[in-house]
């Protein structure tokens, strides 16, 4: 009982939100589908393919070795920091959200292992960059990529709508990235530094698996793609597979039933009823505070058949992923690969003042616009 109490305490997301699932199928049960649709499989099966060419990639020392180059060619603390934070914002357009962590996150990781990088600070500075950059891109994240294709607008319609919302979260970024972060020079610890490759085969079969997984995510082929990579790793890289934070996701199944089920509640849906959307004012608070309590993908869910302006409802959702940890998942991703100490609680000190200054900032010149 000792030692269960301590990783129960570690994993108490795992736990609060395993609870939540278990007394909502007790209080309103139904049907085995509704189930299976709140699991989202297809996005529980992309991240366990991103998990395993992940972990190969570090696995094989060529996270470390590239961490190794981009410490030789930095300056400042400063410089590099601002350096991580607009590649994981250019990355987000691309590659989407949690994509992007999963490679930055572990370079952040070697890189501070080696010298005088804040970790902790570059860890909570990451998932506010994916939620900027991501959110000009109609394919950046799992809302916006939603919201995009109920619009029917064209790809680069979409986007310039979102640019100044984006704007001026990437502004606001990078003004407290360069505040935050001290102007001294990088200096290296030798005990830290390990820029060999450990094994290249594991290395490039890991980093076309990624590419392979990304592909597979986009054509929505995610399961086959985790399905592919386990037995691929299962035969060939088996120690890798242990090393992987399995509950990672059963954290985020749990999360995606509690959530999903809550969100689908008669009773919440009869609330919603009880206000106007189309009052731009209402819809813009409504889909940040359902961030703030469900998440910005399932408040996507919630409110889309409500919204009349499908990108209205993108740049509330979008700023939403500010604030509570829980506003965006990708906020738990980073803090989950990262497992730094007390980096959910700099995480709120940083991001919820974000989301109070960034949320009238986006209104106010959405107004004009």
């Amino acid at each position: 009982m000792h030692s269960l109490w301590p990783r129960l305490k570690a994993e108490w997301l795992l736990v609060l939100f395993a609870l939540l699932a278990i007394a909502l199928a007790l209080f309103d049960p139904r049907p085995l589908t509704d189930y299976q649709r709140w699991l989202q499989l297809p996005t529980l099966a992309g991240l366990t393919g991103l998990l395993i060419a992940i972990q190969g990639i570090r696995d094989s020392g060529m996270v470390q070795h590239a961490a190794a180059v981009v410490v030789a060619r930095a300056h400042s603390v400063r410089s590099l920091g601002l350096l991580l934070v607009a590649a994981t914002a250019l990355l987000s357009m691309v590659l989407t959200n949690d994509v992007s962590l999963f490679l930055i996150v572990p370079l952040t990781l070697a890189i501070g292992a080696m010298s005088n990088l804040p970790i902790l600070r570059m860890v909570v500075l990451e998932p506010l960059a994916v939620n900027a950059g991501s959110t000009l891109s109609p394919i950046g994240n799992p809302q916006n990529l939603l919201l995009w294709q109920h619009s029917g607008l064209p790809l680069l319609r979409f986007a310039l709508a979102m640019l100044p919302t984006s704007a001026i979260m990437l502004a606001m970024l990078v003004v407290f990235t360069w505040c935050w972060l001290p102007r001294e020079r990088i200096t290296l610890s030798p005990e830290g530094i390990d820029g060999n490759v450990h094994s290249h085969r594991l290395g490039v079969g890991s980093m076309l698996a990624l590419v392979a997984m990304v592909l597979l995510m986009e054509y929505g082929h995610a399961a086959l793609g985790a399905i592919v990579l386990l037995a691929f790793f299962a035969l060939l890289a088996r120690q890798s597979l242990m090393r992987i934070d399995w509950l990672l996701l059963l954290t985020f199944a749990a999360i995606f039933l509690g959530l999903g089920h809550f969100a689908d509640l008669s009773q919440v849906r009869h609330a919603l009823d009880h206000f106007d959307f189309n009052r731009p004012l209402t819809l813009y608070l409504a889909g940040i505070f359902a961030s703030q309590v469900i998440s910005n993908v399932p408040a996507t869910v919630l409110l889309l058949d409500r919204a009349p302006d499908a990108v209205a409802l993108a740049i509330a959702v979008n700023v939403g992923g500010f604030g509570v940890a829980i506003g965006s998942l990708a906020n738990l991703i980073a803090l989950r690969l990262a497992g730094q100490p007390r980096g959910m609680r700099l995480l709120h000190l940083v991001s919820i003042p974000f989301l109070l200054i960034c949320a009238p900032l986006v209104y106010l010149v959405s107004c004009f616009l």
